[in-house]
């Protein structure tokens, strides 16, 4: 499906036009659903950028336009903004499995990669909490991703694994949401958490140099403390940079500071205007 829309830019008091279309990504089997924004300039390429979400932490809210609004904003600023459910989220088929979220990630840059209107040497990341940690996992692993914003992101799934009542508790509390959705999965509730630990940001961190790195997190994050962005700071390598936004909490992606300073570091990462 193609849709056009106008944005109104409060700043310049002009309008904006940009383009959606509905795409699926096809990985391991199964199709995931996402949207693609194209911003409606005179531009023959433009910097892309693939916005990750996170965990579900409850079940599919179709009411939730907030991934769009946020894909809209990017896109108005310039950049072809690429916006997807992993596995076992949203509309998308599968099992949440985090080390299968990186394949799914690796789809969504094939599929930027074979744009025609992207500039294959500005492709972007950025990540919100799991999404994050999948982000940091495939970015050190794929030399496609020319800059990471890592938003709310933590260090390891370690407290997964030191408590098997724990675990199971959790997987029923993803069947209950609607993002285990198969019976008999997972076949190995010790694998399945392999993936999990597979992915730890604190591991791969360092293999995003000699590419930029934001790390921005809320000083009253009340999922992953702040502590979390200060270590995986002190491991990366530079270009880095860590922005910590007084008060914010765990969703990042609603707190309208640190959404402009990420949108400044990536345009001027970009070479935007």
């Amino acid at each position: 499906m193609l849709l056009v829309f106008k944005l109104s830019d409060d700043n310049q008091n002009n309008i904006k036009v940009i383009r959606k279309e509905n795409i699926s990504l096809k990985v391991n089997g199964l199709n995931l659903v996402g949207e693609v924004y194209f911003p409606e300039t005179e531009a023959q390429l433009h910097p892309a950028l693939c916005i990750c979400h996170g965990v579900p932490a409850a079940a599919y809210n179709p009411a939730d336009v907030g991934y769009p609004a946020l894909a809209q904003k990017f896109c108005a600023a310039g950049f072809i903004t690429l916006i997807f459910n992993f596995r076992g989220a949203g509309k998308s088929q599968g099992n949440l499995d985090l080390l299968g979220w990186s394949q799914d990630l690796k789809a969504a840059l094939n599929f930027l990669s074979n744009l025609k209107e992207v500039d294959k040497a500005h492709i972007c990341l950025l990540g919100f909490s799991g999404g994050a940690a999948v982000s940091v996992y495939v970015a050190a692993h794929d030399s496609r991703v020319s800059s990471l914003a890592a938003c709310a992101c933590l260090t390891d799934f370690s407290f997964l694994t030191d408590d098997e009542e724990k675990v199971l508790s959790l997987i029923q509390h993803f069947r209950s949401i609607g993002v285990i959705r198969d019976k008999g999965f997972p076949p190995s509730a010790e694998k399945w958490l392999d993936g999990f630990n597979a992915i730890s940001p604190i591991r791969w961190i360092n293999g995003i140099s000699p590419r930029p790195l934001l790390l921005v997190h809320g000083s009253e994050d009340d999922i992953i403390p702040v502590s979390h962005a200060w270590k995986l700071y002190e491991r990366a390598k530079e270009p880095k940079q860590i922005t910590i936004i007084p008060g914010a909490k765990h969703r990042l992606r609603l707190e309208d500071k640190a959404m402009a300073i990420t949108l400044d570091w990536l345009k001027n990462k970009c070479q935007i205007d």
